[in-house]
Protein backbone atom coordinates (compact mmCIF):
# COMPACT_ATOMS: atom_id res chain seq x y z
CA UNK A 1 0.00 0.00 0.00
CA UNK A 2 1.20 3.50 -0.80
CA UNK A 3 1.08 4.84 2.79
CA UNK A 4 3.47 2.12 3.91
CA UNK A 5 5.84 2.94 1.03
CA UNK A 6 5.69 6.68 1.76
CA UNK A 7 6.36 6.07 5.47
CA UNK A 8 9.29 3.81 4.57
CA UNK A 9 10.74 6.57 2.39
CA UNK A 10 10.37 9.13 5.21
CA UNK A 11 12.08 6.69 7.58
CA UNK A 12 14.86 6.08 5.07
CA UNK A 13 15.41 9.83 4.77
CA UNK A 14 15.63 10.11 8.57
CA UNK A 15 18.15 7.24 8.56
CA UNK A 16 20.26 9.04 5.94
CA UNK A 17 20.40 12.17 8.13
CA UNK A 18 21.30 10.00 11.13
CA UNK A 19 24.09 8.42 9.09
CA UNK A 20 25.34 11.90 8.15
CA UNK A 21 25.43 12.90 11.84
CA UNK A 22 27.36 9.72 12.70
CA UNK A 23 29.90 10.43 9.96
CA UNK A 24 30.29 13.97 11.28
CA UNK A 25 30.73 12.63 14.84
CA UNK A 26 27.82 14.61 16.23
CA UNK A 27 24.42 13.70 17.62
CA UNK A 28 21.31 14.11 15.51
CA UNK A 29 20.06 16.87 17.81
CA UNK A 30 23.34 18.81 17.58
CA UNK A 31 23.19 18.49 13.80
CA UNK A 32 19.63 19.81 13.69
CA UNK A 33 20.49 22.74 15.98
CA UNK A 34 23.47 23.70 13.81
CA UNK A 35 21.47 23.17 10.62
CA UNK A 36 18.69 25.47 11.85
CA UNK A 37 21.22 28.13 12.80
CA UNK A 38 22.69 27.86 9.30
CA UNK A 39 19.23 28.16 7.78
CA UNK A 40 17.98 31.02 9.99
CA UNK A 41 21.20 32.98 10.38
CA UNK A 42 24.04 33.11 12.87
CA UNK A 43 21.85 34.43 15.65
CA UNK A 44 18.49 32.73 15.34
CA UNK A 45 15.72 32.59 17.89
CA UNK A 46 15.75 29.57 20.15
CA UNK A 47 11.99 29.26 19.59
CA UNK A 48 12.61 28.86 15.83
CA UNK A 49 14.80 25.85 16.54
CA UNK A 50 12.07 24.32 18.71
CA UNK A 51 9.36 24.96 16.12
CA UNK A 52 11.24 23.94 13.00
CA UNK A 53 12.98 20.76 14.11
CA UNK A 54 10.07 18.92 15.70
CA UNK A 55 12.50 17.78 18.40
CA UNK A 56 11.49 18.12 22.06
CA UNK A 57 12.58 21.24 23.95
CA UNK A 58 14.43 19.05 26.44
CA UNK A 59 16.50 17.41 23.68
CA UNK A 60 17.23 20.75 21.99
CA UNK A 61 18.21 22.29 25.35
CA UNK A 62 20.59 19.39 26.02
CA UNK A 63 22.21 19.86 22.60
CA UNK A 64 22.52 23.61 23.21
CA UNK A 65 24.09 23.07 26.65
CA UNK A 66 26.61 20.70 25.08
CA UNK A 67 27.45 23.25 22.37
CA UNK A 68 27.71 26.03 24.98
CA UNK A 69 30.12 23.92 27.04
CA UNK A 70 32.25 23.45 23.92
CA UNK A 71 32.22 27.23 23.21
CA UNK A 72 30.40 26.66 19.91
CA UNK A 73 27.47 28.94 20.74
CA UNK A 74 25.91 31.04 23.46
CA UNK A 75 22.43 32.26 24.32
CA UNK A 76 21.67 35.94 24.51
CA UNK A 77 18.48 37.60 25.79
CA UNK A 78 16.34 38.97 22.99
CA UNK A 79 12.88 40.18 23.92
CA UNK A 80 10.98 39.26 27.05
CA UNK A 81 11.75 35.59 27.69
CA UNK A 82 12.91 35.01 24.12
CA UNK A 83 16.54 34.14 23.51
CA UNK A 84 18.78 34.17 20.50
CA UNK A 85 21.26 31.41 19.77
CA UNK A 86 24.55 32.95 18.62
CA UNK A 87 27.61 31.24 17.20
CA UNK A 88 31.11 31.96 18.40
CA UNK A 89 33.94 32.14 15.86
CA UNK A 90 34.75 28.55 16.77
CA UNK A 91 31.07 27.75 16.25
CA UNK A 92 31.03 29.27 12.77
CA UNK A 93 33.91 27.00 11.82
CA UNK A 94 32.26 24.00 13.44
CA UNK A 95 29.00 24.67 11.61
CA UNK A 96 30.89 24.80 8.29
CA UNK A 97 32.44 21.40 9.05
CA UNK A 98 29.11 19.81 9.99
CA UNK A 99 25.68 21.25 9.14
CA UNK A 100 26.85 23.16 6.07
CA UNK A 101 28.24 19.92 4.64
CA UNK A 102 24.79 18.36 5.03
CA UNK A 103 23.22 21.39 3.35
CA UNK A 104 25.62 21.10 0.40
CA UNK A 105 24.86 17.37 0.09
CA UNK A 106 21.16 18.24 -0.11
CA UNK A 107 21.84 20.85 -2.79
CA UNK A 108 23.83 18.30 -4.82
CA UNK A 109 21.01 15.76 -4.48
CA UNK A 110 18.47 18.26 -5.83
CA UNK A 111 20.71 19.27 -8.75
CA UNK A 112 19.54 16.13 -10.57
CA UNK A 113 15.92 17.38 -10.43
CA UNK A 114 14.35 19.60 -13.04
CA UNK A 115 12.78 22.92 -12.04
CA UNK A 116 9.34 21.36 -12.64
CA UNK A 117 10.13 18.38 -10.40
CA UNK A 118 11.22 20.68 -7.58
CA UNK A 119 8.06 22.80 -7.87
CA UNK A 120 5.84 19.70 -8.03
CA UNK A 121 7.55 18.19 -4.97
CA UNK A 122 7.10 21.42 -3.02
CA UNK A 123 3.44 21.70 -4.02
CA UNK A 124 2.71 18.09 -3.06
CA UNK A 125 4.51 18.32 0.30
CA UNK A 126 2.70 21.58 1.14
CA UNK A 127 -0.63 20.03 0.17
CA UNK A 128 0.10 16.91 2.23
CA UNK A 129 1.14 18.91 5.30
CA UNK A 130 -1.92 21.14 5.03
CA UNK A 131 -4.27 18.15 4.68
CA UNK A 132 -2.62 16.15 7.47
CA UNK A 133 -2.72 19.17 9.80
CA UNK A 134 -6.45 19.61 9.02
CA UNK A 135 -7.12 15.94 9.80
CA UNK A 136 -5.24 16.08 13.10
CA UNK A 137 -6.86 19.40 14.09
CA UNK A 138 -10.26 17.69 13.80
CA UNK A 139 -9.44 15.36 16.71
Amino acid sequence: NYIHRINCLFSETDAIYHEAALKLHISDSVMYVLYMIHEKGEDCLLSDIYKNTGISKQTINSAIRKLENEAILYLKPYSGRAKKVCLTDKGKQYMEQTAVRVFHAECKAYESWSEEEIHLYLQLMEKYNRSLREQINRW
